[in-house]
């Protein structure tokens, strides 16, 4: 008798994102992703190696953007880079399985609904096979956001991040490091992953310079967020800034809302949304930060005040775990989403919209 559950395939599964999935597995059940199989790929740098995940030993298959290594599969989460998800979200989706990509390779194609459970779920529901997730620095604003806006529509954002350095990777984690015991021992530290040194400094750059003087990482904040408000013409503008923090990106939220609101009924609403923690209490110096975010599961509020610089507006500071909730625990609940619902029907009837063109790639 076949094992009941879901049979899940990871993509990356060596890689900073698919270790925090595997993370998240190995913390305990999920009543709503009961596990049949799990099947993990990589590179061939990391291809043949063994993997414990809930006891047992699993090989690492080599990845290929072939949809034979994918049959089997009800859903397969993609944690690779963009050139690469664009040759294997469509082989993916031809082999039966729902691929959950966490690339920008499909999050603004019209045809790829770009997911957040805890804001619009019901987009999952029209995929043809690719589900994309947003950027991290996206994800845990639109948790924020979205409660308060379905009570007071918000007309305007602006928001200034502060991004941890594993959004890049660890080999930024790695170079942070370095750099900080350099200067602890007096030695000049090396610079490879940014541009300038990040130990003791800021970089507000992260992304590639587009025209018009924004960075891409601002400009997928943007775009990403009107598509998953289903707000197409929202006024918003974001800066982007890599701070020295290994883990937990924070963000600085100013927000213009069509009618006044006050700080107390923003914190009422945010204490009872699905995701959110509300850690606000300024006098007793209570309030997020990336150390306390690390590890953790929610998106968490604070500093709830009114905008001195405008009527019908709020400030709030946000901060969350930009490789768990930012990336990985949005794939397992864009997983649980999809198996809760028994959303798998589209990608087996409807291929057409994969097959003969690539991905359309954010700004």
């Amino acid at each position: 008798m076949a094992t009941p559950g879901y049979r899940i395939g990871l993509v990356g599964a060596t890689g900073q994102v698919g270790k925090a999935f595997l993370k998240i597995l190995e913390e305990g059940p999920r009543e709503d992703l009961p596990i049949a199989e799990l099947r993990l790929f990589a590179s061939e740098r990391s291809a043949g190696t063994m993997m414990t995940v809930l006891g047992e030993a699993h090989l690492v298959h080599l990845a290929a953007p072939d949809p034979h290594v994918f049959e089997g599969l009800d859903l397969v989460l993609t944690a690779i880079g963009d050139d690469l998800a664009r040759a294997f979200g469509p082989a993916i989706a031809q082999s039966g399985a729902v691929n959950v990509d966490k690339s920008n390779a499909w999050r603004m194609d019209p045809d790829v609904p770009l997911v957040v459970p805890e804001v619009n779920p019901q987009a999952a529901a029209s995929h043809h096979g690719i589900i994309a997730g947003p950027n991290c620095s996206t994800t845990q604003m639109v948790v924020a956001l979205w409660p308060l806006h379905q009570v007071n529509p918000i007309r305007r954002v602006i928001v200034d991040t502060y991004q941890a350095v594993s959004g890049t990777g660890w080999r930024a984690v790695d170079e942070l490091r370095s750099q900080n015991t350099a200067i602890a021992v007096g030695s000049t530290p090396e610079v490879e992953v940014y541009p300038h040194r990040i130990a003791e400094n800021v970089i507000a750059e992260i992304g590639g310079l587009r025209d018009g003087g924004a960075y891409s990482e601002e400009l997928k904040m943007i775009d990403e967020t009107r598509k998953i408000m289903g707000e197409p013409a929202l006024a918003i503008q974001a800066t982007c800034v890599r701070v020295p923090v290994m883990v937990g990106h924070s963000e600085a939220i100013h927000v213009e809302f069509a009618h006044e609101m006050a700080p107390d009924e923003a914190r009422a609403i945010l204490s009872t949304a699905p995701g959110v923690v509300v850690i606000d209490d300024p006098r007793a110096h209570d309030y997020p930060t990336p150390l306390q975010a690390a590890g953790r599961d929610p998106v968490y509020v604070g500093r709830i005040r009114r905008d001195a610089s405008h009527p019908r507006g709020l400030s709030m500071w946000v901060v969350a775990d930009n490789v768990r909730k930012g990336a990985a625990l949005n794939a397992i609940q864009v997983f649980e989403l999809v198996a809760r619902n028994g959303w798998f029907r589209g990608n087996r009837d409807a291929r057409a919209p994969f097959g003969n063109r690539v991905a359309v790639s954010a700004r």
